[in-house]
């Protein structure tokens, strides 16, 4: 996926999108988003039935269960096809069952093989309707393209709220190309749903409470007071540079706020009832095995919204195409 220059942001992202299924639900609404995905974007779409392996001594069943599972998706396909108006002829949906062990590993390779730039699953749910199961997170985790872990909005897809997380100060030139990746993946998001886009990025002074409570340091309460308001002044500057160099426009909502991360942006998509959240996961690149950061783990753990999550330009994942 290229990085879109100035003017370019509301054009083609999404070329090869592949949607995946576990075969255990009927994936109406995933399949509803990815079909109107295919249809904005002007896409490709597959489908992908990702099911366990099948046991050796009921190999004679086999054919009639990948069948049956095939014929469970595109039901399910039919249906989401009506209440999205995207015809057959508009988006030909080419289904493929895949049986085996490690199904993200499957699904992950199936990816590499087609090129596609989108992998978008329905997330597979907790109790609690939080966090992500451990397929999910091994997509999350090891996918070098975006992934989409889509839960239903309950809602029309005009009406959908869409938020991105950055960090402005990333010191790695890695980091910063992916907050502007993000910036301009969720504007086009954005514009094709409710068009205002929560842009937010949270800041801190860490030492302020070591300053505030160590006998061996006595600063003027006047001049910790400054150093925060310096800290808060400088990440917004780079916020808003950010933005800038981006390139994109439209309506904005600015969300500068204070904590760390994985609190405080769990916490504002509920407030705001954010229905997608669009974030990096951000490390050193080039590393085979790298997994995403803890503080990206544990807010993933507590989001209850969809999450569309990219990976650093450099990324080499450890699963290979063959």
């Amino acid at each position: 996926m290229r990085l879109l220059t100035k003017g370019e942001v509301a054009m083609q992202v999404f070329n090869n999108i592949v949607f995946v299924s576990r075969g255990l639900t009927r994936d109406v609404d995933a399949l509803q988003q990815a079909l109107s995905l295919a249809r904005i974007y002007r896409a490709d779409l597959q489908a992908l039935v990702a099911c366990p392996d099948f046991p050796d001594d009921l190999a004679i069943y086999k054919d009639g269960y990948t069948r049956w599972l095939a014929e469970q998706l595109e039901s399910a396909l039919q249906v989401a096809r009506e209440a999205s108006g995207v015809g057959a002829q508009d988006c030909p949906v080419p289904v493929t069952v895949e049986c085996g062990d490690t199904p993200a590993v499957r699904i992950i390779r199936h990816a590499l093989k087609q090129a596609n730039d989108l992998v978008l699953k329905e997330a597979e749910r907790h109790d609690d309707g939080r966090g992500f199961t451990a397929v999910d997170m091994e997509l999350l985790r090891k996918c070098p393209c975006p992934v989409w872990l889509s839960r239903p909005p309950g809602k029309p897809w005009d009406q959908v709220k869409v938020a991105v997380a950055i960090d402005p100060q990333s010191a790695e030139p890695e980091g910063q190309a992916l907050s502007l990746r993000l910036l301009q993946l969720s504007r086009s998001l954005a514009d094709t749903c409710n068009t205002e886009l929560t842009i937010v990025s949270c800041w801190d002074f860490a030492a302020e409470e070591y300053l505030r409570g160590s006998p061996w340091v006595r600063m003027p309460e006047e001049e910790l007071l400054e150093a925060v308001l310096g800290v808060q002044r400088r990440h917004r500057r780079d916020l808003e540079s950010a933005i800038k160099q981006s390139g994109i426009g439209g309506p904005t909502r600015i969300e500068h706020v204070r904590g760390r991360p994985e609190q405080r942006i769990p916490q504002l998509t509920k407030e705001r009832n954010i229905d997608i959240l669009v974030m990096g996961s951000l490390g050193r690149t080039g590393i085979p095995g790298f997994v995403i950061g803890n503080t990206a783990e544990n807010l993933v753990q507590a989001l209850s919204c969809s999450l569309l999550a990219l990976k650093p330009n450099g990324f080499i994942s450890p699963v290979k195409a063959y």
